[in-house]
């Protein structure tokens, strides 16, 4: 039986297992995706700023140090595995179960599921599927392939705006669509939207995908506002419309977590459930000093480190050793040190 189950392997349940070993627990980390990391992976190339003390880096470079310093303490890792349950069976025994079948036996859980599972809303036009191969995408994985290319992304919210002003100044052109009146991202975007030459199609979506002579690629798109219809040359094609979330685990679970707007995980003022031994940590969880950072993940993930080290030892420190004076890090420490010599 180990210390602690961690569900989730995104950014607060990596620093979670970081700080559970720093505070001599044993870890075991469960996740969904087949790679750690998290939804990060969703957009590796956008610039995070967010991050205190952490200068602006591609999202692929932060993944990189927070995936190492989570497994400093040599946590158990399990990929590829879907947590379908949760139960309690004494003070201090906990058992995770997922969908293969496997068991995972802890004192305490850590609940890291970021918004919940996530997959991309597809654009319903028949045939679309078999352009996800070539040139139509959910994420944007690299701007380097749009260079020069002309895109079309449907979408209006945070993220759409966001792949449009990174991708605009590497682009030939970029042509903006949406259903509704107005952007919904925030008011600043407007601005860059117009000051980059992205257009912008209000009320308008996209009707029809049109096949290059290999039936491979999509060559042009019909797009529809109202009554009228226009066909535009492309090269890619970027649907952005959302993402389902999946909170089955919270909803089924045998034990029910108090929860926020039926989806989240009501925080006790801080990163503990309402079942004690049970603590959650980044976007799934909602309490009074929740700020929606990287940075706000990190601090919960501490938060829930240190509530299960006193639960499962009550007579434990309310909080773990500074890492610059912390023992476990003494030869570290040294070594690190070579590098600024």
């Amino acid at each position: 039986m180990k210390d602690i189950t961690i569900i989730g392997g995104g950014p607060a349940g990596l620093f979670a297992s970081f700080y559970s070993g720093l505070r001599d627990m044993s870890v075991q980390i469960i996740e969904f995706q087949d790679k750690l990391g998290g939804k990060m992976h969703v957009y590796p190339e956008k610039i995070i700023w967010d991050i205190g003390g952490v200068p602006p880096k591609p999202s692929y470079e932060i993944i990189e140090d927070i995936v190492a310093q989570g497994l400093h303490f040599s946590p158990d890792v399990h990929l590829n595995e879907r947590v379908i349950n949760i139960e309690k069976f004494e003070e201090h025994h906990f058992v995770v179960t997922t969908a293969s079948g496997a068991s995972f036996h802890s004192k305490a859980v850590i609940i890291a599921v970021g918004g919940g599972i996530i997959q991309p809303l597809t654009l319903e036009i028949e045939g679309a599927t078999r352009y996800e191969v070539t040139n139509l995408q959910y994420v944007v994985q690299s701007v380097q392939k749009y260079k020069d290319k002309k895109l079309v992304i449907s979408g209006a919210g945070n993220a759409a705006l966001d792949w449009a002003v990174t991708l605009a100044p590497h682009a030939k052109s970029v042509v903006l669509c949406y259903r509704k009146d107005e952007i919904s991202g925030h008011e600043h975007m407007k601005e860059e939207l117009a000051r980059l030459g992205v257009i912008e199609k209000k009320r308008t979506v996209i009707t029809q995908l049109m096949a290059d002579a290999t039936g491979q690629r999509i060559e042009k798109v019909e797009l529809t506002q109202g009554d009228t219809t226009e066909v535009i040359a492309v090269d890619e094609v970027i649907i952005s419309h959302g993402f389902n979330r999946d909170a089955s685990l919270l909803d089924q679970a045998t034990i029910q977590l108090e929860r926020y707007d039926d989806f989240y995980i009501q925080g006790q003022g801080n990163a503990s459930s309402s079942v004690a031994g049970i603590f959650a940590c980044g976007d799934i969880v909602k309490h009074p000093a929740k700020v929606h950072l990287i940075a706000s993940a990190f601090n919960d993930a501490a938060n829930a480190a240190n509530l299960a080290k006193q639960y499962i030892e009550p007579t434990a420190r309310e909080n773990g050793r500074v890492s610059s004076h912390n023992e476990r890090f003494k030869e570290k420490n040294k070594q690190v040190l070579q590098n600024y010599l």
